[in-house]
């Protein structure tokens, strides 16, 4: 299992949370960008991960809930990341910007809200490195997981099965030591403060990947 962490939530400055998140063995630096449109909250605009993004040294998972997709890949593109992962909600042509983020070289994720089904994602699996399932509405850090999602990484696990493809299945809201075995079909876990909030972060992440 990878963990990919989201430093917004942390008891420490932004730049000492890095650090600390670079002694560990977390896969991903995971970061959530807003747009104030898409979702009501602003975050994490370039200029300000700028600031902060030298002292990363994990491989950074971007995960954008804007609605002007192709303009913030251009500008996050600049901070070489592994992955950009959008929402499906927020455009209408998927299979563009899947193309648009590959064409920098980067690897694309898809992001579905809790209401949006698989089913409607069927036809750009072929085309993803990554599927993030929202086990809470985004936009809003605290919130309790909605169970009810786990269904969604089984169906994508056995539609990845199935037809060969090489997507890898990614949850991210609500994401704990007791919730992370619900989602044992999953392949990255993205949690917040469950590990930034913590005085031990390799503890909590050991926690994460740690498996029944």
């Amino acid at each position: 299992m990878k963990v990919s962490v989201t430093i917004t939530m942390s008891k420490y400055d932004r730049i000492e949370t890095i650090k600390k998140l670079n002694e560990t063995n977390a896969d991903y630096l995971h970061l959530d960008v807003m747009d104030g449109k898409f979702v009501s909250k602003i975050l994490y605009p370039i200029e300000e991960v700028k600031e902060f993004i030298f002292y990363n040294k994990k491989p950074i998972d971007i995960h954008l809930m804007v609605e002007d997709v192709k303009k913030v890949i251009d500008e996050f593109s600049t901070i070489n990341p592994e992955i950009i992962t959008f929402h499906y909600e927020a455009v209408d042509n998927v299979l563009e910007v899947i193309n648009y983020i590959k064409s920098y070289n980067i690897k694309a994720g898809l992001c579905i809200k809790p209401s949006t089904k698989v089913e409607e994602i069927i036809k750009f699996l072929p085309y993803l490195d990554q599927v993030l399932v929202m086990t809470v509405e985004p936009g809003l850090g605290g919130q309790s997981f909605i169970p009810e999602m786990i269904i969604k990484t089984t169906h994508l696990k056995h539609l990845r099965e199935k037809h060969n493809y090489n997507y890898l299945i990614a949850v991210d809201g609500g994401i704990n030591e007791e919730t992370k075995d619900y989602v044992s079909d999953a392949d990255v876990l993205s949690s917040g403060s469950f590990v930034c909030m913590s005085d031990d972060f390799q503890k909590q992440i050991d926690k994460l990947k740690t498996q029944k």
